[in-house]
């Protein structure tokens, strides 16, 4: 019984966002998954991951161009700090994405030494 709740509660269970540090996400980022930058167009014309596309989280049509997107994918996020990524990483899980990775501490630690 015991394990029949365990099984169940691993299936029923949500999925999560995860947040990895510089290493395991530029493991990620060299293996080619698709990577989004949640900042302003304007943030993102100063300085970006190679190969990110930019989909604002503030923007109106934020929702719209997520939904673009193939909810199996694996999904990179990220963003200055690390707030906005997180908060747009915890909307697409609640559109049905099942596989996203943050960055932890955002755009800053990616280009931090």
């Amino acid at each position: 019984m015991r394990a029949l709740l365990l099984i169940l509660f691993l299936i029923v269970q949500p999925p999560k966002v995860v947040v990895l540090e510089k290493p395991e996400y530029q493991a990620l980022v060299e293996q080619g998954y698709t990577i989004i930058d949640v900042r302003t167009p304007e943030e993102f014309d100063e300085g970006h991951i190679d190969g990110a596309q930019n989909i604002d989280v503030r923007a109106e049509s934020f929702v719209t161009e997520i939904k673009k997107l193939t909810k199996s994918d694996t999904l990179l996020v990220y963003c200055r700090s690390g707030r906005r990524s997180l908060y747009a990483a915890q909307v697409m899980v609640s559109f049905g994405f099942e596989k996203i990775y943050d960055l932890e501490g955002g755009y800053l630690n990616w280009t931090s030494d």
